[in-house]
């Protein structure tokens, strides 16, 4: 039997950054990760992009959190040395209607806080922007694109500085609420039983299986888990654009948007394709068949893209507490005030703006534990 004051499941970017922040405050750490490696998930199968905080409703936690995070991300990019662009994106209008769609976009970011958004004309994007066509656009100079393997590396280099360590290839296979503290037990190639006095459950797509599994965890209280993938496309060439364009967002997402990574290279998604749970091996392939829609999308506004330029790329699969055909709802950050148990905190749903708000998570994290 091991004895820790602090445990973390799962080491994606979200679940580090709380694992940092827990062993920066003096706290014993111990991150238990069921993979071989960190990020391997969510994290790492993203646009890898840092969110102004713009189409989140006010005074959502989604929207608090990213917009603070983003500041405190741009600075530890800069200080650490993180590869990072401050590269700016438009959010493009195709048609009237889209156009009254950017004029609640631009209030809705006002109300979070987000005010150096710009109006673009059509001459004035395609000024920026020569392969870009559109009715209007608005300008967002500080979203921007990050090495999110780079980010998390940090992170892991921070918790273990701190003293804290991560156990890898070490899946939760139950555990116990006690009177004073929790009680876990672990499979894999560790498998062990340790006792710990706060515990942090951010385990990404499997947040809600860890927390049935806790026997004493009020399961009433859990919402509802649902399972998007996200199809990415590349190109062999680079990318025409130097800042990220993306459409009016559409009910599960943001549409078929373009980023850039860090070397440049174009890619395209993500779209929505709604799964019935996490089994099969071949979840993260991505159907060279589901292009076929993306050139229409894209088309709206880059319509020289050549035919037959889109190649499968990546997918990702993005944890939601909504199901299909319904409005996405806000994180659930689920501390003693809701489930009653001391020194519990599950996070849920933790899908965009999660990359950006990482640091902004993890200090809120720390406060409730």
């Amino acid at each position: 039997m091991e004895s820790v004051e602090s445990v973390v499941i799962g080491a994606g970017v979200v679940g580090l950054a709380c694992a940092k922040n827990l062993a920066e405050s003096g706290q014993e750490v111990v991150v238990i990760e069921a993979a071989d490696a960190i990020g391997t998930e969510t994290s790492s199968r993203n646009s890898e992009v840092i969110h102004a905080g713009i189409y989140y409703p006010a005074g959502s936690l989604k929207s608090k959190l990213c917009v603070a995070g983003k500041e405190l991300l741009y600075r530890y990019c800069a200080d650490r040395g993180i590869p990072h662009r401050r590269c700016g994106k438009l959010i493009v209008a195709t048609s009237s209607e889209e156009e009254a769609q950017l004029d609640l976009i631009k209030a809705k970011a006002e109300a979070n806080g987000v005010r150096d958004l710009a109006w673009l004309s059509a001459p004035q994007a395609s000024a920026l922007e020569p392969a870009l066509t559109c009715t209007k656009a608005l300008l967002s100079p500080s979203t921007g694109i990050i090495d999110s393997h780079s980010l998390m590396l940090a992170y892991q280099g921070d918790l273990e500085a701190a003293g804290g360590m991560i156990a890898f290839n070490t899946p939760v296979e139950r555990g116990r609420v006690l009177d004073s503290g929790f009680e876990i037990t672990t499979g894999g190639d560790y498998p062990m039983t340790i006792r710990t006095q706060r515990l942090v459950i951010a385990a990404g797509l499997r947040s809600q299986t860890v927390a049935r599994s806790l026997d004493g965890y009020p399961v009433t209280t859990l919402p509802e888990q649902h399972f998007c993938k996200g199809n990415y496309f590349t190109t062999a060439f680079k990318s025409p654009f130097r800042h990220l364009i993306y459409p009016v967002p559409v009910k599960s997402g943001l549409g078929v948007h373009v980023t850039i990574d860090i070397a440049g290279g174009l890619r395209f998604g993500p779209d929505t394709e709604w799964l019935d749970g996490m089994t099969g091996e071949d979840l993260y392939e991505v159907d060279p068949s589901r292009g076929d829609s993306f050139y229409a999308a894209i088309r709206r506004y880059y319509p020289d893209l050549p035919d037959g330029a889109l190649m499968p790329g990546y997918a990702g699969i993005r944890p939601k507490l909504n199901c299909a055909g319904t409005v996405g709802e806000d994180f659930r950050i689920d501390g003693p005030d809701h489930h009653g148990i001391p020194g519990l905190v599950g996070l849920y749903g933790i899908e965009s703006p999660g990359l950006t708000a990482s640091l902004a998570l993890g200090a809120f994290v720390e406060a409730l534990t």
